[in-house]
């Protein structure tokens, strides 16, 4: 049992109380006093502390460094064979747990690595945070996820999945569900340079989009999409995608449609503002893309407002793998969604409840039945959300077990909680 301040992510604000563990799952919640110290609960008694529920990351990319550098995040998988990537991930995997943040929704990986890293973690093999995996993004050829540059003579085997017309998306959705996909990605449009209005292209036809979300459906998977906005946005909506990653450029009636259709939004607000911590000529970015960097910077608050305005479901995702490093920066996701005009409260639910809905796991809010992954708190994150980024100040659980202590030094095994 632990007595702290609780944040439940159901609605209601932060109160003093108790939460009993049974197994993996939360027995009860409550006022401590109505709660009490059942017999045989061992006691985490931590006043001035906050118990949340563990933090989910929803965009990751554990085979991926988080390298400043295109060059160095592009070339390391031709360096790199897929064990040593997956045998990588699952350190990126550990970190990850150990900043708060018990679940992950990995959006790409070669050669089914991360597919076999959450089956690891499922056994209990490794440590790491609950996966949900696409497998590979699909793509077309030549696209967002599978792009030019490499000499003739190069080859990669499983590193992308390009697709072309409806009947070549619809094998490529099975060709991973077959590998073991949570989801489906796909990558329907990326950046063009013709300014305001026209800063997107869309890659995948219309009927593409329909044919993979249709096939994806089918199976009974959720279907996220790479996007960049306007008008290919409003047509990846409209063809049947569940989740939009990115989307920076909006106006009215994009959001009228997301709104409608009930799309969740992942706006990735931290691998944006990356760009711009980084040295460009380092990042290998010429300077149209850089016109086009400035634009969706500017694009992405109106865009965040105009969701929230219209409350549609804001998720939390921060691209970790992709100039972002894994665990230690998730914290800043959050503040940047405070700064677009989320409350604290609403930033931590966008990546607890709302996240957890969105990976389809029985997690995310402290209430009844729930599964136990958790996070104390040294201390009030809604006074102060990078209190999120110290692993000092976090004792994390999931599923009732402690993986780390921190912030008191308070090292109490649950395992054997009865209630």
């Amino acid at each position: 049992m632990i007595r702290a301040n609780i944040f439940t992510a159901t609605g209601d604000k932060p109160f003093y109380g108790a939460v009993l563990l049974a197994g993996d799952r939360i027995a009860a919640v409550g006022a401590a006093d109505e709660i009490g110290h059942p017999d045989g609960a061992r006691l985490i008694d931590a006043p001035g502390r906050t118990l949340i529920p563990g933090l989910i990351d929803a965009h990751v990319h554990l085979a991926y460094s988080g390298a400043a550098t295109k060059a160095a995040f592009r070339n390391e998988h031709a360096e790199l064979s897929y064990p040593a990537i997956a045998l990588r991930a699952a350190g990126y995997a550990r970190a990850t747990l150990d900043h708060g943040i018990t679940a992950v929704r990995d959006m790409h990986a070669p050669g089914g690595v991360v597919i076999d890293l959450r089956d690891a973690i499922e056994a209990g093999q490794v440590d790491g945070p609950r996966i949900k995996a696409c497998g590979r993004g699909l793509t077309v050829t030549g696209g967002h996820m599978d792009q030019p540059g490499w000499g003739d003579q190069t080859h990669f085997e499983g590193l992308t999945q390009p697709c072309d017309g409806p009947d070549g998306f619809r094998h490529g959705v099975r060709q991973e569900v077959k590998r073991g996909a949570d989801f489906i990605k796909l990558n329907t449009c990326g950046p063009a340079y013709g300014g305001p209005g026209a800063w997107c292209r869309l890659e995948m036809a219309a009927d593409e989009i329909e044919a993979a979300c249709d096939e994806a459906h089918r199976w009974g998977l959720h279907v996220a999409s790479h996007t960049t906005g306007e008008v290919p946005l409003a047509e990846t909506i409209r063809r049947g995608v569940d989740c939009v990653e990115h989307a920076h450029f909006t106006d009215d009636a994009v959001i009228a449609l997301m709104a409608e259709r009930g799309t969740v939004l992942v706006p990735t607000l931290l691998v944006n503002e990356r760009n711009f911590e980084l040295d460009p000529a380092a990042q290998g970015v010429p300077p149209r893309h850089w016109r086009w960097l400035e634009a969706s910077r500017d694009a992405k608050w109106e865009t965040l407002e105009r969701a929230k305005e219209a409350g549609i479901r804001i998720a939390c995702g921060t691209d970790a793998g992709f100039q972002v490093a894994h665990g230690s920066m998730f914290w800043r996701e959050l503040a940047y969604l405070v700064k677009g005009g989320l409350t604290p409260a609403e930033a931590v639910t966008a990546a607890t409840a709302t996240n957890a809905d969105l990976l389809g796991i029985e997690a995310g809010r402290l209430v009844v039945g729930r599964l136990a992954d958790l996070v104390l708190v040294d201390g009030d994150p809604f006074a102060d959300i990078s209190i999120l980024g110290d692993p000092g100040r976090l004792t994390v659980f999931k599923g009732g077990r402690q993986i780390r202590s921190g912030g008191g030094g308070h090292d109490i095994c649950l395992d054997h909680m009865h209630g």
